[in-house]
């Protein structure tokens, strides 16, 4: 896990796999802390004017992952903001030292058979458009979770309970983890 910096900007990032809930979470808990919410997938759709397929068909995910870096390296200079990032937004170092350095990181775990049961229907997901969807979701939860565990500052364990009671855990963490 990584060290907070308690000088930081009111920056809460939410990061963790497709379907672990960070855009659902996150709204409610920019709504209890009073700070604005950011989804940074739809940030990316926003300034591009296209949805995130479409720029994986036209630049690749290369081209994707370079237009992510450069919002997340813009937004995490703002403050009093809750920021859910997209699923893969770990796998850049540089991404890691931006949301790591610049924001409190809550990692949203949830098993990977519990995100299967939420994304299975979901065909705006690029990365889950494959011939064995549940299979692609088990090898990035194998690739992706040693990376959301070096970026957080809390670690959340979901997929059980509704994303109330995650809101009112994570607030929770964030008071432990400001009162010392």
């Amino acid at each position: 896990m990584s060290e907070v910096n308690l000088q930081q900007s009111r920056c809460v990032v939410l990061v963790g796999m497709p379907g672990s809930g960070k855009t659902t979470v996150g709204r409610e808990l920019a709504k209890r802390l009073g700070l604005r919410f950011v989804d940074s997938d739809h940030e990316i759709e926003v300034r591009t004017g296209v949805k995130i397929p479409t720029i994986f068909e036209i630049e690749g995910e290369d081209g994707f992952r370079r237009r992510e870096t450069q919002t997340l390296d813009e937004l995490t200079t703002e403050s009093d903001m809750v920021l859910a990032t997209g699923g893969g937004a770990v796998i850049n170092p540089i991404n890691r030292n931006l949301l790591s350095g610049r924001g409190v990181v809550v990692y949203l775990n949830v098993p990977p058979h519990v995100l299967w049961e939420r994304t299975r229907h979901d065909k705006t997901r690029p990365l889950l458009q494959v011939p064995d969807p549940k299979g692609r979701l088990q090898q990035l939860y194998v690739v992706r979770d040693p990376l959301y565990r070096e970026v957080a500052h809390i670690i959340v364990e979901g997929g059980r309970g509704t994303p109330h009671a995650m809101v009112r855990l994570i607030e929770k963490e964030l008071h432990d983890l400001c009162a010392h």
